[in-house]
Protein backbone atom coordinates (compact mmCIF):
# COMPACT_ATOMS: atom_id res chain seq x y z
CA UNK A 1 0.00 0.00 0.00
CA UNK A 2 1.37 3.42 -0.93
CA UNK A 3 1.87 5.91 1.88
CA UNK A 4 -1.35 7.70 2.73
CA UNK A 5 -2.25 9.94 5.61
CA UNK A 6 -4.29 8.71 8.54
CA UNK A 7 -6.90 11.41 7.88
CA UNK A 8 -7.38 10.43 4.21
CA UNK A 9 -7.73 6.73 5.09
CA UNK A 10 -10.19 7.51 7.89
CA UNK A 11 -12.22 9.49 5.33
CA UNK A 12 -12.19 6.58 2.87
CA UNK A 13 -13.41 4.22 5.57
CA UNK A 14 -16.16 6.65 6.60
CA UNK A 15 -17.33 6.92 2.97
CA UNK A 16 -17.36 3.13 2.59
CA UNK A 17 -19.34 2.62 5.81
CA UNK A 18 -21.88 5.28 4.76
CA UNK A 19 -22.37 3.44 1.45
CA UNK A 20 -22.82 0.15 3.30
CA UNK A 21 -25.33 1.70 5.71
CA UNK A 22 -27.38 3.13 2.82
CA UNK A 23 -27.38 -0.15 0.89
CA UNK A 24 -27.94 -2.62 3.74
CA UNK A 25 -29.67 -0.60 6.45
CA UNK A 26 -31.84 1.65 4.31
CA UNK A 27 -30.32 4.99 5.24
CA UNK A 28 -26.97 6.48 6.06
CA UNK A 29 -25.98 8.35 9.20
CA UNK A 30 -26.22 12.12 9.45
CA UNK A 31 -22.68 12.20 10.83
CA UNK A 32 -19.79 9.74 10.83
CA UNK A 33 -16.26 9.76 12.17
CA UNK A 34 -13.58 7.07 11.85
CA UNK A 35 -10.62 6.66 14.17
CA UNK A 36 -7.57 4.48 13.44
CA UNK A 37 -5.73 3.39 16.57
CA UNK A 38 -3.00 0.76 16.30
CA UNK A 39 -4.80 -2.37 15.00
CA UNK A 40 -8.30 -1.00 15.66
CA UNK A 41 -10.68 0.87 13.39
CA UNK A 42 -13.43 2.62 15.34
CA UNK A 43 -16.37 4.06 13.42
CA UNK A 44 -18.93 6.26 15.17
CA UNK A 45 -22.18 6.90 13.31
CA UNK A 46 -24.77 9.36 14.53
CA UNK A 47 -28.50 9.41 13.79
CA UNK A 48 -28.74 6.05 12.02
CA UNK A 49 -32.32 5.10 12.92
CA UNK A 50 -35.02 5.28 10.26
CA UNK A 51 -38.26 7.12 11.11
CA UNK A 52 -40.00 3.73 11.48
CA UNK A 53 -37.32 2.52 13.91
CA UNK A 54 -37.67 5.71 15.95
CA UNK A 55 -41.42 5.08 16.22
CA UNK A 56 -40.81 1.48 17.27
CA UNK A 57 -38.25 2.54 19.90
CA UNK A 58 -40.81 5.00 21.34
CA UNK A 59 -43.76 2.57 21.28
CA UNK A 60 -45.95 1.49 24.22
CA UNK A 61 -43.40 -1.09 25.24
CA UNK A 62 -40.14 0.55 24.17
CA UNK A 63 -38.07 -2.35 25.51
CA UNK A 64 -39.61 -4.78 23.01
CA UNK A 65 -39.23 -2.25 20.19
CA UNK A 66 -35.57 -1.70 21.01
CA UNK A 67 -34.89 -5.44 21.09
CA UNK A 68 -36.54 -5.86 17.67
CA UNK A 69 -34.48 -3.01 16.19
CA UNK A 70 -31.21 -4.38 17.57
CA UNK A 71 -31.96 -7.93 16.37
CA UNK A 72 -32.91 -6.77 12.89
CA UNK A 73 -29.85 -4.54 12.52
CA UNK A 74 -27.56 -7.26 13.84
CA UNK A 75 -29.00 -9.74 11.32
CA UNK A 76 -28.54 -7.27 8.46
CA UNK A 77 -24.97 -6.54 9.51
CA UNK A 78 -24.13 -10.25 9.65
CA UNK A 79 -25.53 -10.70 6.14
CA UNK A 80 -23.41 -7.83 4.78
CA UNK A 81 -20.39 -8.48 6.99
CA UNK A 82 -18.23 -10.17 4.29
CA UNK A 83 -18.69 -7.14 2.02
CA UNK A 84 -17.90 -4.68 4.81
CA UNK A 85 -14.79 -6.62 5.86
CA UNK A 86 -13.61 -6.82 2.23
CA UNK A 87 -13.95 -3.04 1.85
CA UNK A 88 -11.88 -2.43 4.99
CA UNK A 89 -9.29 -4.92 3.72
CA UNK A 90 -9.14 -3.15 0.34
CA UNK A 91 -8.69 0.27 1.92
CA UNK A 92 -6.12 -0.72 4.54
CA UNK A 93 -4.46 -3.78 3.01
CA UNK A 94 -5.09 -5.56 6.32
CA UNK A 95 -7.37 -8.47 7.17
CA UNK A 96 -10.26 -7.89 9.57
CA UNK A 97 -10.08 -10.53 12.29
CA UNK A 98 -13.12 -9.40 14.28
CA UNK A 99 -15.99 -6.95 14.14
CA UNK A 100 -17.92 -5.61 17.11
CA UNK A 101 -20.92 -3.29 17.03
CA UNK A 102 -23.62 -1.79 19.18
CA UNK A 103 -26.49 0.62 18.63
CA UNK A 104 -28.20 2.98 21.04
CA UNK A 105 -31.90 3.02 20.25
CA UNK A 106 -32.24 6.08 22.51
CA UNK A 107 -29.69 8.31 20.76
CA UNK A 108 -29.51 6.65 17.34
CA UNK A 109 -25.73 6.35 17.67
CA UNK A 110 -23.93 3.27 16.41
CA UNK A 111 -20.36 2.16 17.05
CA UNK A 112 -18.50 -0.34 14.86
CA UNK A 113 -15.06 -1.62 15.84
CA UNK A 114 -12.86 -3.65 13.52
CA UNK A 115 -9.81 -5.50 14.84
CA UNK A 116 -7.13 -5.93 12.16
CA UNK A 117 -4.45 -8.59 11.83
CA UNK A 118 -1.82 -5.83 12.20
CA UNK A 119 -1.68 -2.03 12.29
CA UNK A 120 -1.86 -0.30 8.88
CA UNK A 121 1.22 1.57 7.71
CA UNK A 122 0.26 5.23 7.46
CA UNK A 123 2.09 8.53 7.46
Amino acid sequence: MESRTRKSVEGEISDAVVSFEKEFMGRGPLEIKTYLMDDLVIVRLKDVLTPAEKQLADSQDPHDGRVIIKRMRHALLEKGRPLLEAVINDILGKRVISLHTDLSTKTGEKIVIFTLDSPPELV
